[in-house]
């Protein structure tokens, strides 16, 4: 499920079209996009503002001062994918051999570990564990612990934690990418995540908490 996958894209819901494959390149070019997004594929941004020293290297490289639109779409989805995809501790588990797989005995968290941002991980390579001394390590699970936890996010406090359906239902909602919903029903394999938004990243969170 973390390995890479097609992205698809369309204006009716109806007909759907594929999405290129994202690259590094795409995403730094993304990044330095403001605005929202103007349903049109074919759109060309332009980079407004835009140093000497990566303008000169567009140049070498035959590169214009623009993305698409499709190009920006699917580096905002997997910027959001990395950013806040999520699963619950124990969901997937890490054989000694160094390979992740599903974990078919994960049962859902419990009520009182479900409510808790220490209990879910960022679904992605990890970068605040590689940065962890061998003693803050000793009380990890090396099986079910080796991925960021979400408590460690930065800025403190960018994700919420809400009880609902009489508190039968645990969901999670991102401020740093706001219309980002995750879910989960403990005692039980039900998890997932959706996000419906404008694809702007809340810079201003830090100045909000």
């Amino acid at each position: 499920r973390a390995a890479p996958r097609s992205r698809l894209y369309s204006l009716n819901c109806v007909e759907w079209s594929l999405l290129p494959p994202v690259t590094k390149e795409m995403i730094a070019q993304a990044e330095q996009l403001m605005g929202r997004f103007q349903g049109d594929p074919s759109f060309a941004y332009e980079f407004a503002e835009i140093n000497a020293e990566d303008a000169e290297k567009l140049i070498e490289g035959g590169k214009e001062f623009s993305i698409k639109e499709e190009v920006r779409l699917v580096a905002t989805i997997e910027q959001i994918d990395r950013a806040v995809g999520i699963i619950p501790r124990g969901a997937f588990v890490k054989t000694p051999l160094g390979s992740v797989h599903e974990n078919r005995n994960f049962e859902g968290l419990s009520f009182t570990e479900a409510k808790k941002l220490s209990s879910y991980f960022h679904f992605t390579e990890p970068v605040n564990l590689k940065n962890k001394t061998l003693l803050e390590k000793a009380d990890l699970d090396p099986s079910t612990d080796f991925l960021d936890s979400l408590e460690h996010d930065i800025p403190q406090g960018s994700w919420t934690v809400q009880l609902e359906k009489g508190g039968t239902v645990v969901v999670l909602r991102s401020l740093l990418w706001l219309g980002l919903t995750f879910y989960h029903v403990p005692m039980t394999k039900q998890y997932g995540y959706i996000y419906f938004g404008n694809g702007e990243k809340n810079l201003d969170l830090p100045f909000m908490l």
